[in-house]
């Protein structure tokens, strides 16, 4: 399906008809219909309030993969899902703290093809926010593909000095930062992945 008939298809779900389209976007009726039968496409802050307006990402309006149910649940790997989430460089991790929701960017995450492991210090607040409540959410977007992952778990606190130290020599900066003394303050955390999705 092409990002005109999607277009085309949550205007008519949401009863709009593409004067009025026109006039939420202040752009011409014009405009709207040459969207609609992909003679051009939408800019990127007009793409954006159509997206608020529709209930649905950016990406599903873009890219032609992705159909009607824009999230796909499937059957992922952990080592494929770690080797996405390295491919993009980075991820976010939601956590919880007094039922309010808390997002944090995080780089360093490992894993050993039977679990995800990521790493924090004791003395922020990530880690009190992971004692108090432990189900977390993490998410990450590779630009290349346009592709989003998004795991939930449960985060649990991993003794295992071999994982400790397998992801220091992956991370040398955690050797640098927590080093000698302050190596206590290292907290390494396995993740048990309820649902993988990737949309």
């Amino acid at each position: 399906m092409t990002t005109g008939e999607k277009l085309a298809l949550l205007r008519e779900k949401k009863g709009i008809t593409q004067e009025k389209l026109s006039e939420i976007l202040n752009v011409s009726r014009q405009s709207v219909s040459r969207w609609e039968t992909d003679i051009s496409f939408p800019e990127t802050d007009k793409l954006i309030k159509l997206s608020k307006l529709f209930e649905c990402s950016t990406d599903f309006l873009l890219n032609e993969d992705i159909q009607g149910n824009e999230e796909s649940s499937i059957d992922v790997s952990i080592d494929n899902c770690y080797k996405f989430i390295r491919e993009c460089g980075y991820f976010f991790l939601a956590t919880s703290f007094n039922n309010q929701p808390k997002l944090r960017p995080f780089g360093m995450i490992y894993s050993n093809k039977k679990a995800l492991y990521f790493a924090t210090d004791k003395r922020k607040n990530v880690y009190s926010d992971l004692v108090g409540n432990p189900q977390i959410e993490m998410a990450s977007y590779n630009v290349n593909t346009r592709k989003w992952i998004r795991v939930n778990g449960k985060a649990e606190v991993e003794n295992s000095i071999m994982i400790r130290d397998e992801m220091i020599n992956k991370y040398p900066l955690l050797k640098q930062k927590f080093f000698d003394e302050t190596e206590m303050f290292l907290v390494i955390f396995r993740l048990l992945i309820h649902e993988i999705s990737i949309y």
